[in-house]
């Protein structure tokens, strides 16, 4: 499932094509993907102006000058795919000219300027909603998650009083959402592994300084991946097509056998399960 810096590069992504552009004609072709689609979301969505492109989590919202709000997550296997760049490739000029539809585009977003947004979903996993913009933050998606790790509000005092008196291992813990929203296994492994504390570790248990050196970790991370594109290993596209590359600085998820990469360890990647999901760390220098 793609996680924040995934769905931040498509977000940026698709800015030049739908903000501040109207949507021309909206098509939708089936009932639903994990839901159903809210009612005569075609016509809620055609005519309408996208007056900002925003991410939650790992939720994208489309503010429109309706005042409802469009919110798009991808699920499993999920892609927002920009089309309509013309031969020129000059950043945010399109042209009508799109590739042959596929079998899972699902949702069909003509705009204004040319450009083609396709929601295209293999697995049916993802979900598009349409919600009163001031209701958005409430949406039952949305309310009951943590603070935006790249945000203000998520800090070192945050994330001390968020694992005081927990026995749950911190991998478990920073793959809360109602901790720190956003998260996944990939880069919770990066992030343990660059800071040098064990998935196996009661969060409870790890010293305020250590928990505290998690917070710039974590954003250095996510910021690093977004950079690179995201990880690509199964599904994740950029909203272009193109591949995300951020895969091949993993130093720890996915690469059990190699050598630990940080300086004078000498130890190996490891793999173990927890909690169903596959943990990727070092046994000498994660502790």
């Amino acid at each position: 499932m793609p996680e924040l810096p995934e769905v931040e590069t498509v977000r940026r992504g698709l800015l030049p094509a739908m903000e501040n552009t109207v949507i021309a004609e909206a098509r939708v072709n089936r009932e639903g993907l994990r839901w159903p689609f809210p009612p005569g979301m075609a016509e809620r969505l055609t005519g309408k102006r996208v007056l900002g492109l925003r991410r939650r989590s790992k939720y994208i919202l489309a503010d429109l000058d309706s005042g409802e709000t469009l919110l798009i997550h991808l699920g499993m296997s999920g892609r927002m795919r920009v089309s309509g760049e013309g031969p020129d490739m000059i950043p945010g000029v399109f042209h009508h000219t799109h590739p042959a539809p596929e079998k899972h585009d699902h949702v069909v977003l003509n705009m204004e300027n040319g450009a083609r947004v396709t929601f295209n979903d293999a697995r049916r996993f993802g979900v598009m909603d349409l919600v009163p913009t001031v209701e958005a933050e409430t949406h039952r998606l949305l309310a009951a998650l943590g603070p935006e790790p790249l945000g203000n509000s998520f800090s070192e005092s945050h994330l001390i009083a968020a694992f005081e008196g927990r026995n749950t291992p911190v991998k478990a813990a920073l793959l809360d959402q109602k901790i720190v929203a956003g998260l996944g296994n990939i880069y919770v492994c990066e992030v343990l592994h660059r800071t040098g504390i064990s998935p196996r570790r009661k969060a409870g248990q790890i010293s305020a300084p250590r928990v505290a050196r998690l917070v710039p970790a974590i954003r250095e991370v996510l910021e690093e991946a977004i950079e690179a594109g995201g990880s690509s290993l199964r599904d994740h596209r950029q909203a272009s097509g193109e591949l995300g590359y951020f895969q091949h600085r993993f130093a720890a998820y996915d690469q059990e056998g190699a050598p630990c990469s940080t300086p004078g360890c000498g130890g190996v990647i490891r793999r173990i399960v927890q909690s169903g999901r596959s943990t990727f760390y070092c046994g000498s220098c994660q502790r």
